[in-house]
């Protein structure tokens, strides 16, 4: 690759076409909650994610071999890709049982505190000090995970308080996934490559927890397949390896500011398509945790081009 066109992959500011792409994976990662939701009706959460894991491999796998994208030479990245994997398995095994006592809006809120973790773990492991402004959405997000914590209104069951902690460690996980592929090897690897080693490991990771969440198959319809199969294919199959392109494309603070739009779109989609009940409270906790990751996304009035 010539020298102008490796220029060509970074940019340093989120352009037009960066946008109209997160505010669509954005859209689809806060639908998935109810895919997910929809699809513990008919699998065992931990066997779901076993499927959607192996499925979504097999599927990049065959994309690699289609672009002859090399995966398999020694670069450095095993150590740091087994970590991702082990994450990334402990990650959606958290989201898919915590949706079991928990409702979708409420999850979306609680993984996607991502970014603030993010931001506390660059500060102290890669150097990225955190200002007094980034400090204050911290602290607004906060208030708005509190407030999701203190809605009694909108809590489905006695158990959801345990689904909003397994959403809320996942949102932590998720976060570490981050943490490990940029300040590792990872970070120049494919987009695809880096996936694999999560889809690879996070499957051999959970297969002996599949048993001790029940039965692997539920009450197995048409749409709960379709559910599961909707995530395998494009969220994760398509969604995740653009994701990780842009990551190495464009400003990961940059990217981080439309996060605010995937809880927004899980309260809006959960409250649509799943009558799930959405209290003032939650709108207001949503408001708060939008507020937080403006603030921690916000360039430095020095930093703004004249």
């Amino acid at each position: 690759m010539s020298d102008a066109a490796g220029a060509l992959e970074r940019r340093d500011s989120i352009d037009g076409f960066a946008a109209a792409v997160m505010i669509g994976l954005t859209f689809s990662w806060g639908f998935n909650q109810v895919a997910i939701k929809v699809a513990n009706v008919g699998y065992n959460p931990i066997f779901a994610v076993l499927l959607r894991s192996v499925i979504a491999c097999v599927l990049v796998l065959l994309w690699c071999r289609l672009r002859r994208i090399p995966l398999f030479e020694r670069d450095g990245t095993l150590g740091a890709g087994i970590l991702a994997g082990v994450l990334f398995g402990g990650e959606f095994a958290l989201i898919f049982l915590g949706l079991d006592f928990t409702t979708a809006a409420r999850s979306a809120l609680m993984i996607n505190t991502m970014p603030f973790w993010v931001l506390i773990g660059a500060h102290f492991l890669l150097g990225e000090h955190i200002t007094r402004l980034k400090l204050a959405g911290v602290a607004l997000a906060f208030c708005g995970v509190f407030l999701v914590f203190s809605d009694k209104l909108s809590v489905p069951g006695p158990s959801a308080l345990w689904g909003d902690l397994m959403c809320l460690g996942a949102g932590i996980l998720w976060a570490a996934t981050i943490l490990v592929i940029k300040g590792s090897r990872l970070a120049r690897a494919s987009a695809e490559k880096t996936l694999l080693y999560q889809l690879s490991v996070s499957a051999l990771f959970v297969v002996p927890f599949v048993p001790l969440a029940g039965p692997a198959l539920r009450d197995v319809t048409a749409l709960a397949t379709a559910s599961l199969l909707f995530q395998a294919v494009f969220i994760v199959a398509f969604t995740y390896v653009l994701w990780f392109w842009l990551m190495r494309r464009y400003p990961a603070s940059g990217l981080s500011s439309f996060a605010f739009l995937t809880p927004a779109f899980g309260v809006l989609c959960g409250g649509f398509l799943l009558g799930e009940t959405v209290t003032p409270r939650i709108f207001l906790a949503l408001g708060l945790i939008a507020a937080g990751l403006v603030l921690v996304n916000r360039r430095p009035r020095s930093d703004i081009p004249a």
